[in-house]
């Protein structure tokens, strides 16, 4: 690509982030086709729906929206199961156009179709290359502009979402987060409807602080329950507080706010990402799994503090030494609890054996979370009877790289050759 092309890509790049900044959210698909056309190419922008089934393209006001796509057995959808670009090269239609995966840093907002036409090489592996850097930026972008209004979440939504949804989808951290050490990703079923479970992380260069938690009940009591010991949980961490520390501030908000003596299950935790030490408080709730090479070594258990909110003075911090590559699944037990018809329970045994049938897959973290919550759901018959959230922490290099999106299939065909 020469010179005069660099030009263009970055007169592109320019002109996007320049008119991000006066955007609504229903501005984005016409800037972005605009920017790209002088380039030879057309993009169509899909978002992931919340409950991560399908793919709905983000039109402008007016305009039709093609169907949706399923992110199962497609080809947008494997670009965005793999974060990685994936061809479609003369398909049915004719037309030549690359799936790329769309992120915000590492956590997976859906695709963009570039479609090719006559004035540019399909198959040119810096053309992939320019693309993919302009998805990053996209992705960056529409996260920052999907606070401005409701368009971007409306795409999103396949129904009504409940206040408790509403609140607790306003306080959690995104599904998935990296650095070059560990990758954390978290899920939470049913989308639309959840209420007492949460979650939370916070990463630093040195450590990952988790937390995952179970207020009892359903609806917008419980759903508010969560968010008050989520903020005195998260108030303390900033202050410097330990584990302990923070339980007792989530015991004292909660029978502060609720005399009715609210309480939630929870597991806070504190890896050191330089010694893998694990350091953890568990609240009633069910005892982390640590995964190995693809299999479990063992639950890790704890002396048990009563659930937050109940003032246990007692209650002891426990430790356990991770080692390089090892994985923690963390759940509330509306994913084990689940059950058909007939009773028959989803259960450990079968969560376990999902999550080491998809870690030998090499799936990114969140994608076998969205595997694992989607099994779970299918699992049941008729509605689900509680909420089922899963958190899995990777403290591994290569399984946080396996989160950022990966060179187009020419680059890399090209790269084995050099």
């Amino acid at each position: 690509m020469g010179e005069s092309e660099e030009s263009r890509w970055f007169e592109a790049l320019r002109q996007l982030l320049d008119r991000s900044h006066l955007w609504t959210p229903e501005d984005v698909p016409s800037s972005l086709d605009a920017v790209v056309a002088p380039l030879g190419l057309r993009a169509r922008i899909w978002l992931v729906d919340h409950e991560q089934v399908a793919l709905r393209a983000l039109v402008g006001p007016g305009a039709e929206a093609p169907d949706p796509v399923s992110v199962d057995g497609s080809l947008p959808g494997r670009a965005f199961a793999r974060v990685e670009s994936t061809p479609a090269l003369g398909g049915r239609d004719g037309v030549r156009r690359w799936w790329v995966p769309m992120v915000d840093a590492t956590d997976r907002l859906g695709v963009i179709e570039f479609v090719v036409t006559e004035d540019a090489d399909a198959e040119d592996r810096e053309l992939v290359r320019h693309c993919e850097l302009l998805a990053g930026l996209v992705g960056h972008l529409i996260a920052s502009v999907t606070t401005r209004g409701d368009h971007i979440d409306r795409v999103r939504r396949t129904r009504p979402m409940s206040t408790a949804s509403e609140l607790l989808g306003s306080i959690l951290p995104p599904l998935t987060s990296s650095t070059d050490r560990v990758a954390v990703s978290a899920i939470l079923q049913p989308c639309y409807e959840v209420g007492g479970d949460g979650f939370d992380y916070a990463l630093t260069g040195t450590t990952a602080q988790l937390v995952i938690l179970d207020a009892v009940g359903r609806g917008l009591r419980a759903g508010l329950a969560c968010a008050v010991a989520l903020a005195a949980i998260r108030t303390t961490r900033n202050a410097g507080g330990r584990l302990d520390e923070q339980a007792r501030a989530a015991d004292a908000a909660l029978e502060e706010q609720f005399p009715d003596t609210r309480f939630a299950t929870a597991v806070l935790a504190e890896l050191d990402l330089h010694t893998g030490r694990l350091r953890f408080v568990n609240a009633g709730h069910p005892p982390p799994l640590l995964l190995r090479g693809g299999k479990l070594v063992r639950e890790l258990k704890a002396p048990g503090r009563m659930p937050l909110g109940i003032a246990d003075p007692s209650a002891e911090v426990a430790e356990h030494f991770l080692e390089p590559d090892d994985r923690l699944l963390l759940y509330t037990d509306g994913v084990t609890e689940a059950r058909t018809a007939a009773g028959d329970r989803f259960g450990v045994g079968r969560l376990v054996d999902l999550a080491e049938q998809h870690e030998r897959a090499g799936l990114p973290a969140p994608e076998t979370l969205r595997r694992l919550a989607h099994a779970v759901v299918d699992h049941q018959s008729g509605p689900p009877a509680d909420d089922a959230t899963l958190m899995l922490v990777q403290w591994s290099t290569p399984a946080a790289l396996n989160t950022v999106p990966k060179a187009g299939q020419a680059t890399r065909e090209d790269d084995a050759r050099s």
